[in-house]
């Protein structure tokens, strides 16, 4: 098996980038999530309530994170910590409190402005901190995570979506791009689904823990080109992908958790399964 591609999305639920190699530090991939949009309350808004964020590109440039949508043309922002911004406390689902840094209200009104909401760019900074709610057993220390959802990484193989697709085009429907699944780390050369099974994974040097199935939300549904929501996959998906133990819940790719700390992954990494560790229970 090998890392077929490595996407990251520097704005939660904005839009995202294909990279041949990505940086990893405590939080997981260095550009992925550490900007977010919240409202005046700080709470965490997401493509599930406002599909109109998916029409926002963000690209990364040495210094600056560069945001484009239609109509509005582009907003700059520094990427780096800025110790003279206000420390806002914002929400992501359950984790409450965390500091994150104000990118000011240029971004606020760029962003409002498109979005038809009042709304906040928010950054990570030195007083952030994360601890991620659900740890598997066996796992030693306080893993952290950025504004991602719950867990530092999302996997999913190529074989998967192939499977999903070829069902989607036996109903008559339209095969579905990555965009839509918004993983991190996607791999090839395992069966369909192989990655449900696997307690621990090496992808190049950097070590992983399984965190659970990721179950899909509304995203999945929304046509990151136009903004639009329909139906698949999540239709589709439900009439094999529910979860034995949630059955409101449909799965497609896995959670990571990085034992290593630090280091890099690069397209093209060798994939390893690794047995699980002693006392584990399975993940």
């Amino acid at each position: 098996m090998v890392l077929r591609a490595i996407h990251v999305y520097p704005v939660k639920s904005l839009g995202g980038c294909a990279v041949a190699e990505a940086e990893v530090d405590a939080l997981g991939f260095v550009d992925d999530r550490r900007f977010l949009v919240v409202d005046p309350a700080g709470r965490f808004l997401t493509q599930r309530t406002l599909p109109r964020m998916a029409l926002i590109a963000a690209r990364l440039e040495a210094t600056t994170l560069i945001l484009t949508a239609p109509g509005a043309g582009t907003l700059a922002v520094p990427r780096a910590p800025d110790p003279a911004a206000p420390l806002v406390p914002v929400t992501v689902w359950k984790s409450e409190g965390m500091l994150a840094e104000d990118c000011g209200a240029a971004a606020a009104a760029w962003l409002g402005g498109f979005l038809g909401v009042a709304c906040r760019l928010v950054r990570i900074g030195p007083a952030f901190r994360r601890p991620v709610r659900r740890v598997p057993a066996g796992l030693v220390g306080t893993p952290l995570v950025g504004f991602a959802d719950a867990y530092p990484f999302l996997l999913a193989s190529e074989a998967s979506r192939a499977d999903l697709n070829d069902r989607l085009v036996a109903r008559g429907e339209e095969a579905l791009p990555w965009d839509r699944f918004r993983a991190n780390l996607i791999l090839d050369g395992c069966a369909a689904f192989a990655e449900d099974g696997w307690p621990r994974l090496r992808i190049g040097a950097t070590e992983f823990r399984a965190a659970g199935p990721c179950a899909r939300c509304a995203i999945t549904t929304t046509d990151q080109a136009t903004g639009e929501r329909g139906v698949e996959p999540l239709r589709t998906l439900a009439t094999y992908r529910r979860d034995p133990r949630t059955p409101e819940d449909v799965n497609f790719g896995q959670n990571l958790i990085h034992v290593t700390p630090a280091g890099r992954l690069r397209v093209g990494d060798p994939v390893t399964v690794l047995p699980a560790p002693a006392g584990a229970g399975g993940g």
